[in-house]
């Protein structure tokens, strides 16, 4: 719960600091190589810049949703029927009943199957209460689903027939491919 104000905190402050410089650029107040000075506190500010650390930042928050997709959750074991074990994006054998993975930049994620909508090494979060009381964050690393579907890595077929099943699912994109930025 502290991490959801946190994000809506820091969120409240970036829209509060961009709508003080739209503001600003819709009465002219400055141009490109004006400054703003606060004689209240002595300092200088340069509202180009600021602009620049807002989209910086906007996109350093790993937590930020970039888009939202709708498709069902089924689960798969590695060695399914229709699997050899090995995880079509990066090869790596799965098969010895792994289904995490750790990501430089969300740590021990979960491992999900998708279409090519979402490239390879793409994170996704979503709420499944059946599975998790916690969101669980993803990553795709693996092919084989059809649409906006996603096919939760688990231990085996059986444990996915009986506690996965088919869900309907709205899913966050946290982010695409493997380096964070918008599609």
């Amino acid at each position: 719960m502290n991490k959801v104000f946190s994000i809506i905190n820091k969120s409240t402050k970036i829209l509060l600091l961009l709508g003080v410089v739209v503001l600003l650029q819709q009465v002219n107040i400055f141009n490109s190589n004006e400054k703003i000075t606060n004689e209240n506190l002595n300092k200088t500010l340069d509202l180009n810049a600021m602009a620049f650390k807002y989209n910086e930042i906007k996109m350093n928050d790993k937590f930020m949703v970039l888009d939202t997709f709708t498709g069902d959750l089924t689960g798969y074991g590695a060695l399914c029927p229709a699997c050899n074990g090995h995880l079509g994006c990066t090869g790596k054998w799965v098969g010895d009943g792994t289904t995490t993975y750790d990501d430089l930049d969300y740590g021990n994620v979960r491992i999900v199957a998708s279409s090519k909508n979402l490239p390879c090494g793409s994170i996704v979060t979503f709420d499944a209460p059946y599975l998790s009381k916690e969101k669980i964050t993803a990553i795709v690393l693996d092919r084989g689903v059809l649409g906006n579907d996603l096919d939760l890595l688990v231990e085996s077929e059986a444990y996915a027939l009986k506690n996965v099943g088919r869900h309907k699912l709205t899913y966050d994109v946290l982010r695409f491919g493997w380096e964070r930025k918008p599609m």
